[in-house]
């Protein structure tokens, strides 16, 4: 018996080593880069010109220290955080409310109008960057945080409402029968049964409305004309311009900018996984 279990295993391990083998492969591809960029960060422009590969000798912390006592660095994350939270926040509650009418509510053109919807997936951004820079003017959002948060979160609409729809179309009809019986109304049972339930579902659209917010670099460029709110990504841009010449600077400002989303990633992870995983299980 236990030769065949470690037979069975022996089985087991040669066939997913493959699969860790290209997992390692990934990995080291997508690690080695930003190891690289990290150690950049504490050369000066000339060891980096001499050796961009050794190691930094000696360590130049000031490149880093600099950044981080730099008022204009935190403004940017300020102002990055601001509209993320912003952005997810509209854009949860409204797909929400939208998710449970499709997935909950039956009424003549639900599946059509929720076609529309899923259609925003194959819109590009860039094809409504005049349109939507011209209806921002008119209506007076330029310069004005709510012109990258509600676009943001219209554009954020059709996958997070595709996600949404999934899981709360799994919530047996018979835990909604036995709330109803029990003198609870639609918008009770969305709000004290429905939620709780799909914490892991809205855990992972929440990650990636503020992951994506915290990328953006199109919108807040278009609607940003004053640097009160310029964000993290065009902070970027504008160190690049003015330090063109400093690249070791250009590093450490790189690596420093990435931070705050990869931190937050990081704490998020479980809640991402876990979100997709019950996503895919469910059914």
């Amino acid at each position: 018996m236990k030769t065949r279990e470690t037979g069975s295993s022996t089985r087991r391990t040669g066939r997913t080593y493959p699969l860790h083998l290209v997992l390692g492969i990934v990995g080291a591809v997508m690690a080695v880069p930003l190891l690289y960029a990290v150690l950049s960060g504490f050369k000066s422009t000339d060891q980096l010109s001499r050796n961009p590969i050794g190691l930094p000798d000696p360590w130049v912390t000031s490149n880093y220290t600099d950044i981080l006592g730099s008022g204009s660095f935190w403004q940017l994350v300020g102002s990055s955080t601001i509209i993320a939270v912003g952005t997810t926040v509209v854009v949860v509650a409204v797909s929400a409310l939208a998710a449970f009418s499709f997935a909950r509510f039956a009424f003549r053109g639900r599946e059509v109008l929720f076609t529309l919807f899923t259609m925003g997936l194959m819109f590009p951004f860039a094809v409504a960057a005049l349109p939507l820079f011209l209806l921002l003017r008119s209506i007076g959002l330029l310069d004005n945080p709510l012109g990258v948060i509600l676009p943001q979160a219209a554009f954020g609409l059709p996958m997070t409402i595709v996600v949404l729809r999934g899981f709360f179309r799994e919530i047996p009809a018979e835990l909604e029968e036995a709330a109803t019986l029990d003198g609870c109304g639609p918008l009770k049972f969305f709000w004290r049964i429905l939620l709780p339930m799909a914490r892991p579902a809205l855990g992972t659209v929440s990650v990636l409305a503020v992951v994506g917010s915290w990328n953006n670099f199109l919108l807040p460029l278009l609607v940003f004309n004053e640097p009160t709110w310029w964000t993290v990504p065009i902070g970027v841009q504008q160190f690049q311009g003015q330090y063109s010449a400093e690249y070791a600077r250009v590093f450490a400002y790189l690596v420093l900018a990435m931070v705050p989303a990869l931190a937050f990633y990081s704490v998020a992870e479980r809640q991402l996984v876990g979100g997709l995983t019950a996503g895919a299980t469910k059914g």
